[in-house]
């Protein structure tokens, strides 16, 4: 269980930095109309930051692995793991940087409060009334419901839980007005409320993320010798698997619905772009082309994919499903166009050496024969 929960380390932690170093493409959100400020350009800042700290929490989580990984690996090969005070710092969490943290949750608190004292943040407050309102489907497309008073409640640990970090706090609070502009259309007023909301919470966040920053290096540079008094290292090490395990399963929840996010807000595909992306398909490599079909399938379940030939119908397919693969189908041929020039070398070398072996024998031939 342990090196397959290194390995999702590994690949959310890769999956969050490729996202973070790709630049955002603009060009795929939708155009602003005239007199706006520009959505789109808000909006990408909006993704790559949380894309950016998703894969803060990536690298934090591969070092927890590690740490597993490495006790583990230690009492396979008879050696007992690491000793008490590799893990002691798990059990003794909460030493030295317990008061700059808790100085963090009261600025947070602060901005939280700003948002809640705004206008428009009402409908945000409280749990939505689903059975008074009639929302019938709201829990099929709201799968994690979130309100500031369930906020609050977490933060003064009532409900029997509470934050570990502000950075959890920053991602409920985003998950309130996520939910908003997901359930409801973008002409809607709880929509649009929510969106300038998060614009404003956002500005704030900026603003105390250097601290948060600096406070995460600080964590980070702890010394791991610090002596555990009540808790043996296979228990410290056995809860940080788990804690590790669940961190890990959030984190690709987060990166998903982040993915989802951004192919939502795309504009509509034009004819001309159409018809280039099923040319590109065809120049897909048979793994390739595979992974893309299988795109389809996921967003539309009567789509079956039998024999060697496929009918795609490129009108058929919902926005969300043709920027996806507007999107793999562009990486994906990036990767072939780079292969390209190693196998053409590779190709070349091996005429020279043929050529070469072809010219030895014809010497040799020509030694052989009677003068």
């Amino acid at each position: 269980m342990v090196p397959e929960d290194g390995a999702r380390a590994a690949a959310v932690a890769a999956a969050a930095e490729e996202e973070r170093m790709r630049p955002m493409d603009t060009e795929a959100m939708e155009t602003p109309a005239a007199g706006e400020e520009k959505p789109a350009l808000v909006e990408a800042d909006a993704f790559r930051r949380q894309v950016e700290d998703i894969a803060s929490k990536a690298d934090v989580l591969e070092k927890k692995v590690n740490e597993v990984v490495r006790f583990y690996d230690g009492k396979k090969h008879g050696s007992g793991g690491r000793k008490a005070g590799g893990s002691g710092r798990y059990a003794a969490n909460g030493g030295s940087h317990c008061k700059g943290m808790s100085e963090l949750m009261r600025q947070f608190g602060g901005i939280i409060r700003t948002v809640t004292n705004h206008d428009w943040a009402e409908p945000f407050l409280k749990p939505v009334d689903v059975v008074g309102l009639q929302l019938d489907d709201y829990y099929k497309i709201i799968t994690k419901p979130m309100d500031f008073s369930t906020i609050r409640n977490k933060m003064e640990g009532k409900d029997g839980t509470k934050y570990n970090n502000v950075r959890e706090i920053y991602s409920d609070v985003r998950l309130i007005f996520a939910n908003a502009m997901k359930y409801n259309d973008e002409h809607h007023d709880v929509h649009i409320m929510a969106k300038l909301l998060l614009e404003r919470f956002e500005e704030k966040w900026l603003h105390l993320l250097p601290k948060v920053e600096n406070e995460e290096r600080k964590i980070k540079e702890e010394p791991n010798d610090v002596p555990s008094t009540n808790t043996s290292p296979e228990a410290a090490i056995a809860k940080l698997a788990k804690d590790t395990d669940d961190e890990l399963n959030e984190i690709n929840k987060q990166l998903e619905d982040l993915r989802k996010m951004v192919v939502q807000r795309c504009r509509k595909m034009t004819t001309d772009e159409k018809r280039k992306l099923g040319a590109g398909l065809c120049h897909l490599t048979p793994d390739d082309l595979s992974k893309a079909l299988e795109m389809v399938a996921q967003d539309n379940p009567s789509f079956q994919i039998s024999g060697e030939e496929v009918d795609l119908d490129m009108d058929a397919q919902t926005e969300t499903t043709l920027w996806r693969l507007k999107f793999f189908v562009r990486e994906a041929l990036e990767r072939q166009a780079k292969a390209a020039p190693d196998k053409t070398d590779e190709n070349a070398k091996r005429k020279r050496e043929i050529c070469n072996a072809l010219a030895k024998t014809n010497s040799k031939r020509i030694k052989k024969q009677p003068q």
